[in-house]
């Protein structure tokens, strides 16, 4: 088995091992390139979760007695006294539900 080593300059990039070329590995091109690909990765990751926008309402769940619950809104501005009153409010006879303080 004969074997030559081949060099560029101080480095040593590979060898002839009985006609066939194998070529040397550089562990630090490796680590360096490994170290890279992860902060890619990493700073993916972050920028996705900062620009995910957050969902209009949270989570609705139904009570039981058939009232539904809403997490996470704001309260929705009340009509005037004097705002036209929907159809199916005169055909149900409702009433607007006046906030009690």
């Amino acid at each position: 088995m004969t074997t030559t080593s081949v060099r560029r300059g101080d480095r040593e990039i590979g060898a002839y091992i009985d006609g066939r070329f194998v070529p040397a590995v550089d562990a630090t091109t490796v680590a360096v390139a490994a170290l890279a690909a992860a902060a890619v990765a990493t700073a993916g990751i972050s920028v996705g979760l900062a620009l995910r926008r957050r969902p209009a309402i949270g989570t609705v769940t139904m009570g039981p007695g058939g009232w539904i619950s809403l997490r996470r809104t704001g309260r929705l501005p009340l009509r005037a006294a004097s705002a036209k009153r929907p159809w199916w409010a005169h055909l149900l006879r409702a009433h607007r539900l006046v906030e009690q303080r």
